[in-house]
């Protein structure tokens, strides 16, 4: 299960969108983004470009 260290959340308003976002990206399922620890964990059915679900989480203004 791939990991990613997220910054700038602070509520769950960020951790919903957060997980909005990664679930937007084809062959993601279980999304799990804990706000304390500040890390999003995810199931792929195929291989993802990281640098593809950093940018879906940056857009939201946050840093991965």
């Amino acid at each position: 299960m791939p990991t990613l260290t997220v910054k700038g959340m602070s509520c769950n308003h960020c951790k919903q969108a957060v997980t909005q976002a990664l679930e937007a990206l084809p062959g993601v399922s279980d999304v799990n983004v804990d706000l304390e620890k500040g890390e999003a964990t995810w199931k792929e059915s195929q291989p993802l470009d990281i640098a593809e679900v950093k940018k879906a989480i940056n857009k939201l203004g946050f840093e991965a």
